[in-house]
């Protein structure tokens, strides 16, 4: 695969931004949307091969303007809750892919590229989510969250384009939201101060605010620059057309012990702080009942947060593996090694 012109929306977001970097680094050119060209320009580290295009993905003029003379999209946009003012899951979720694809199909017909074009060219790759189905194609995700990112994957699905969708866990890395939240409060400079909360699943499966006995749900986080290295290989391989990829790490931890290894690593992390469950279920009524009063922005998180908090969030890696040749890293070691970065 030669060089090729790559579309790339949501550039400036945590996995947007790894993205960029990764497809610069194998000699493609990019082209990245951005809403704030400031802050894109802090972001994006300045490239002779990457031009920023100003617009809104879920607008038809900035999604035809990302895609002007593109021969592939990467669609990173996403959002893990919806705030007063912000997008709402579906028009981050399942508008903006409407939008994406639409514009693609109207600029390759233009040019007379095949829609359905092999390796080379014409490619469109969407970053999903873990745990939006029980099978390929039926949704399995039961929140607002879940929901809105299945349907946004049927309709690249539908495109008529060569499209691959990557479904990762949890992602982690040195700029990375999460890993951001979990340094505040590992050094007791941001709420909840005195403990680093994580949402407690009762044994028994059930959503009862009755107390009852809880533990950690488990994950196998995986690295933002292995999700970046998928993107990359899911154009430079034909076989990934049409296909859908897990990409989850090859360490399995429990929320606790995701927590504590933070705790225990990041600089002035202060030790003597407490790893503690929040019963879910309390967690997932008390946001629901903020909401209905109009409050809800004065929780961190909503009740579809706090719904797959509680669930595990592993997978099969073996087809990532044979097509892909995907090996991510364990987070453990790669955590201890961005560290000193998260400051």
């Amino acid at each position: 695969m030669g060089q090729m012109v790559i579309a790339v929306a949501g550039s400036t977001g945590f996995v947007g931004r790894h993205v960029v970097a990764e497809l610069l680094s194998r000699g493609h050119r990019v082209r990245a949307l951005a809403r704030d060209m400031k802050k894109a320009g802090k972001v994006l580290a300045a490239h002779a091969d990457l031009e920023i295009v100003q617009g809104h993905a879920h607008a038809a003029a900035g999604a035809s303007a990302l895609v002007k003379g593109a021969d592939a999209v990467v669609n990173c946009v996403g959002i893990i809750r919806e705030v007063r003012g912000g997008q709402p899951f579906e028009q981050a979720h399942v508008d903006i892919p409407k939008r994406l694809t639409d514009a693609f199909r109207a600029e390759l017909g233009v040019r007379g590229v095949a829609i359905g074009g092999a390796i080379g060219g014409a490619r469109f790759v969407q970053i999903s989510a873990l745990g939006v189905t029980d099978e390929d194609t039926r949704p399995g995700g039961t929140t607002r969250y879940q929901k809105s990112k299945f349907d946004g994957e049927m309709v690249v699905r539908r495109s008529g384009l060569a499209w691959t969708i990557l479904r990762p866990g949890m992602i982690h890395g040195a700029d990375g939201e999460f890993m951001q939240m979990a340094r505040g409060w590992a050094t007791g400079r941001a709420l909840p101060f005195l403990f680093m909360p994580y949402f407690a699943r009762r044994t028994d499966g059930a959503m009862s605010l009755v107390p009852g006995k809880t533990e950690p749900a488990t994950l196998a986080p995986v690295y933002v620059d292995d999700v970046a290295w998928a993107v990359g290989e899911s154009m430079a391989r034909e076989q990934a057309i049409g296909e859908v990829y897990n990409l989850v790490g090859p360490e399995t931890l429990t929320w606790s012990e995701v927590l504590t290894f933070v705790r225990d690593h990041v600089p002035n992390g202060k030790r003597e702080l407490p790893v503690f469950g929040i019963p879910g279920p309390l967690a997932v009524a008390k946001a629901r009942g903020l909401k209905a009063l109009g409050m809800d922005g004065l929780l961190p998180f909503d009740d579809g947060m706090a719904i797959m908090g509680m669930r595990d969030s592993l997978a099969e890696m073996s087809k990532a593996r044979q097509h892909l040749g995907f090996e991510g890293r364990a987070f453990r070691e790669t955590m201890a090694g961005y560290a000193n970065q998260m400051v």
